[in-house]
């Protein structure tokens, strides 16, 4: 057991801050569009925002363990980061837009199933594009 957790561990590390992060996500995007009663694009552009800073950091420190150090590295690090994730963010907001503005579909269970799909897709992006062993 102590094996696999161990081969796994980049794995099972992003699937728990991968979580955090989602939490991170749709509490924001809740408390914009819920109690702040900001519109669907803009809850939904915040909530990336602000879960992209927590996702950076702890990827970037646990998941995949970035050796990058110095402004240049680091900043480039940080610029390929953010680019995927802005990315996979406007298709996040994609998916609100069509799915919950235009559709009329409930925005809840939405955001969680787009999420999935982003989750899955930042771990593809951070293990092959942005963290990968140079």
């Amino acid at each position: 057991m102590k094996e696999l957790i161990e081969k796994y561990r980049g794995l099972i590390l992003y699937v728990i801050f991968g979580a955090a992060t989602t939490l991170v996500n749709i509490v924001s995007y809740w408390f914009c569009s819920h109690l702040l009663n900001c519109s669907v694009s803009l809850s939904t552009a915040i909530a990336w925002f602000l879960s992209v800073l927590f996702a950076y950091m702890t990827n970037r420190t646990w998941v995949f363990e970035s050796r990058a150090s110095g402004l240049y590295e680091i900043g480039r690090e940080m610029i390929s980061f953010f680019t995927s994730r802005l990315a996979t963010g406007f298709l996040d907001w994609l998916i609100m837009f069509a799915a919950v503005e235009k559709a009329g579909l409930p925005d809840m269970p939405v955001k969680i199933a787009s999420n999935i799909l982003v989750v899955v897709l930042n771990y593809i992006l951070g293990k092959f594009v942005v963290f990968r062993k140079r």
